[in-house]
């Protein structure tokens, strides 16, 4: 790294020894995935209000903390449940930057054919870009968060050639009107939309040769969950033909001639199937009786408790969560609402490690820093960087979505990766398009503290809602050779050049990733 002119440099040597020297303030990187819930839980305040806000956002900002504590937690979450009434007037303004993730099937392939569009690839780039801003600067946290969860759990990968005029209408139509409505009006809407119908091959699925990949994963992915058998996917699949894609406009279009007649039985779902003019309005059938399934229920249940509490959920929790889902019909909301409001939730603090895209979301959003002040390249810059960790966006590549689970991401260099993004991201390294403050000390830590132990105190705070304890603020203050006695002064590296490295240091340790 390259030092400010007339200080000593500093190596990567020294910064990778200092980040040992404050785990000293832990371990190596983010506890393992095996580690109890008890031992991670020690890294974070018992706060309850920080606690919903790192679950249920992509990590706190002054900002959001202010509005929480200000609220409470039930008022907080009423109103994030609650999108379409959040006034989110920069994040909307940034958007407009992404302009062809409002474009529709027709309009796609009428630019691509016109020669003013590079076969839909900047489409689906613009895409991730924006589910990146939009992560990061969205005031409608709670929904980010659920598109994302809903985007892998339906998970039609982008940016894929198969996907290149539907991808940015599949999340647009489908995904974000649907994500804290009722499940089993997303499934129907997934099922028609020419991005699942391609992705998993339903498209060409037709009576003389019935496809099984969207029926197989309809069950195991979507809904029931394992269990089914080999009779449930082809009738599923013969069920299914004639969900196609119109090869003319590219939308959606049901094709009697191509479904497959006869009696089917489907996970304790029958219908006789007895007319192609009524195929579809089976199929729409049999995907409200899979959504409200007690085994989807199950399913979706455990795969909210994974996202929300822990990797390995209490039984209790996702029993109950699943009785809530039955009740209301696969309503989202009430669900949310009972697993927010558990115990066990309120217990988990601590038993979830950030993935890689959260971690890095949060870090942007915990050190405040803005998006481009005009163009996209820094926001593109840092999806690029997401994406060399292993989780860019809506990239995941098989059907099942990305892994939300401690050991799927907690491997030796995926951690040195990150504390390495750290350190770019809060230096400006990259992106360096991003808006930072002047002064980011003043910026972070308001006046000047009086010694080095209070500023690592007041970073803390910022950065963790806590304080540290006296060996870890000593073993961070150690490293500009200091004790946390020492006086501050105005002109000290640690709050002028250097402070940057501090951050990134103490963003380094699991106080900062574990949630």
């Amino acid at each position: 790294m390259t030092a400010s002119p007339g200080k000593t440099r500093i190596s990567r040597r020294r910064v990778v020894g200092a980040a040992g020297a404050a785990v000293a303030l832990t371990a190596a990187g983010p506890a393992p995935a095996a580690a109890a819930a008890s031992t991670t839980k020690s890294y974070l305040a018992a706060d309850a209000e920080l606690h919903l806000l790192r679950r249920a956002t992509y990590g706190p900002t002054a900002a959001s903390v202010a509005e929480i504590r200000r609220l409470g937690t039930a008022a907080w979450l009423d109103r994030q449940l609650d999108p379409a009434a959040i006034a989110d007037p920069a994040c909307d303004a940034l958007l407009t930057r992404f302009p062809l993730i409002e474009l529709s099937i027709g309009e796609v392939r009428s630019r691509v054919r016109a020669g003013t569009l590079r076969y839909g690839w900047d489409t689906m780039l613009q895409l991730g870009f924006a589910a990146t801003s939009r992560a990061i600067w969205s005031e409608r946290q709670l929904l980010e968060v659920m598109v994302d969860f809903w985007s892998n759990h339906l998970n039609v990968t982008n940016p894929a050639g198969d996907v290149w005029d539907s991808r940015q209408d599949y999340d647009r139509t489908v995904i974000r009107p649907h994500a804290l409505g009722r499940f089993a009006d997303l499934l129907k809407a997934s099922a028609r939309h020419p991005a699942m119908l391609t992705y998993l091959d339903n498209r060409f699925s037709t009576k003389y040769a019935p496809n099984e990949n969207y029926g197989r994963e309809l069950l195991e992915l979507h809904t029931v969950g394992l269990g089914y058998t080999e009779s449930d996917v082809k009738d599923a699949a013969r069920l299914l033909t004639g969900l196609t894609v119109d090869w003319d406009t590219g939308g959606y279009k049901y094709s009697p001639n191509t479904h497959a007649t006869g009696p089917v039985q489907v996970a304790g779902f029958r219908h006789d199937n007895a007319t192609a003019a009524g195929g579809e309005t089976a199929v729409l059938a049999l995907l409200d009786h899979l959504a409200r399934h007690p085994a989807t229920a199950r399913h979706i249940a455990t795969k909210l408790c994974v996202r929300f509490v822990a990797d390995n959920p209490p039984a209790s929790l996702v029993n109950r969560l699943a009785k809530v889902y039955l009740e209301h019909r696969s309503a989202i909301v009430p669900v949310l609402r009972a697993l927010f409001g558990s115990p066990e939730f309120r217990a988990s603090a601590g038993a979830k490690i950030r993935t890689p895209y959260e971690d890095i979301v949060a870090t942007v959003r915990a050190v405040g820093y803005g998006p481009d002040a005009t163009g996209t390249a820094g926001i593109e810059s840092l999806y690029w960087l997401i994406g060399s960790l292993g989780q860019a966006p809506l990239s995941w590549a098989p059907p099942n979505g990305y892994p939300d689970v401690a050991a799927a991401w907690t491997s030796p260099g995926g951690v040195l990766a990150r504390w390495n993004a750290h350190l770019h991201i809060v230096a400006g390294y990259r992106p360096k398009e991003f808006q930072r403050p002047a002064d980011l000390a003043g910026a972070l830590v308001g006046a000047l503290p009086a010694t080095y132990g209070e500023l690592i105190d007041a970073l803390a705070r910022r950065l963790f809602g806590r304080t540290l304890p006296a060996e870890h603020r000593s073993a961070l203050a150690a490293y500009f050779g200091k004790t946390a006695g020492t006086a501050l002064r105005p002109s000290d590296s640690a709050v002028g050049w250097r402070l940057p490295q501090l951050v990134a240091l103490m963003l380094n340790s699991p106080y900062f990733a574990v949630r």
